[in-house]
């Protein structure tokens, strides 16, 4: 008998880039997208005004400024020390997973897998969300159940399927390791240190990474020759057809809140109900936080599952709205914990130009990837 469980991880990621495929024979282009150039290659208040529903207090997009603080950034004692211990794998309990295991700068600051794969090659059950930006998160992981980068970082170091590690043996380790000794002290000014520090170094390295200039950014400092025609028109479907600024917006393509956008598999395989372990209201089942977009193109797969990696595919199951069947008030009633679709997310009704150019504009927003050098370890 073909299973739920198969049907979702192997046929649903190919049916929906199959079924763009299958729009794509039937349809009939049209042209309603004249002078949008005209209509963008101007400051950004003067861009015409986007589709945001009345109750959400949205901001409009923006751009990121040219910034070289990165490097100087890293240089500051208790930064390096935080990158060399990123990048250390004997922060695990195997010593052979590291920070940047599930978090490379190569891969968008994720890891390129649908789920997080950690110790003992244990998988998890959450795509590795990019930390791209990370500073500037208001909550953290796709659940929000931390807010502070230090418990962050503390999480995956003793979770058994992620570092495995223990705070008094990473400690007693670490501390065998002479060569992080004069870090230590530099970062520190105290001969003294232990897990709050560690986490510490780790929490201002973290903040270091920030996202650098996409051809969008330059578009939008006045280099009106950066974005194509079609990924202009993207630009525009995103604040409007395509309903994307309801939960994309602001400087990073977030609203730094939780929405079920109708993937909780709720009482199938692979069901996840989100923010409801973290709060216990039901409201919140099948709640995950919204990612920012920014080098989208770089942290594939995605949504909190890694289900999906056509981004094209990903903008035509938004067409449809999602199809979730949402409970009728009976069934809410006998069961208060039965999932609703967030009501933002509604038929789009994009043609196939419409999403390649949504897609297009995906592009637009990616800088090129980090090459980062990973740093000598110290002995």
């Amino acid at each position: 008998m073909f299973s739920t469980n198969r049907f979702i991880k192997v046929l649903l990621p190919i049916f929906v880039p199959a079924f763009y495929c299958i729009q794509h024979l039937f349809y009939k282009p049209g042209n309603h997208y004249e002078n949008l150039r005209s209509k963008y290659a101007q400051p950004i208040d003067k861009w015409p005004k986007p589709w945001v529903d009345l109750n959400v207090p949205w901001e409009e997009l923006e751009g990121l400024p040219y910034d070289v603080s990165f490097f100087e950034e890293q240089e500051q004692p208790i930064a390096e020390l935080g990158k060399l211990l990123f990048f250390d794998p004997r922060l695990s309990g195997s010593n052979q997973i590291s920070c940047s295991s599930c978090h490379d700068p190569q891969l968008g600051w994720s890891d390129g897998r649908d789920v997080a794969l950690g110790n003992d090659h244990l998988q998890g059950h959450r795509n590795s969300i990019s930390i791209l930006n990370v500073k500037h998160r208001r909550q953290l992981f796709w659940d929000g159940r931390v807010k502070a980068l230090e418990d962050q970082a503390l999480s995956p170091i003793l979770a058994h399927h992620e570092m495995a590690s223990d705070t008094t043996q990473l400690i007693a380790k670490l501390k065998r390791i002479k060569g992080y000794t004069p870090h230590f002290e530099l970062a520190f000014r105290a001969k003294k240190w232990g897990i709050n520090e560690i986490l510490e170094a780790l929490a201002a390295f973290q903040q270091t990474i920030k996202g650098r200039q996409s051809r969008f950014d330059l578009f939008v400092a006045g280099d009106y020759t950066k974005l194509s025609d079609q990924e202009i028109k993207g630009l525009h479907l995103f604040r409007t057809k395509g309903r994307c600024m309801n939960c994309h917006y602001g400087p990073y393509f977030t609203d730094h809140k939780f929405h079920n956008i109708g993937l909780t598999y709720y009482k199938r395989d692979y069901q996840d109900l989100g923010r409801f372990h973290i709060t216990q209201n039901p409201e919140d089942v099948g709640r995950f936080q919204t990612p920012m977009l920014r080098d989208v193109m770089n942290s594939g797969p995605w949504m909190h599952n890694g289900l999906f990696d056509d981004m094209e595919g990903i903008i035509s199951l938004y067409n449809t709205g999602m199809q979730t069947i949402n409970p009728s008030k009976e069934e809410k009633l006998a069961d208060p914990l039965f999932p609703i679709t967030d009501p933002l997310l509604k038929p789009l009704q994009l043609d196939i130009e419409e999403i390649e150019a949504i897609a297009a504009f995906m592009q637009s927003i990616t800088a090129t990837a980090y090459k980062m050098e990973r740093p000598k370890l110290p002995n």
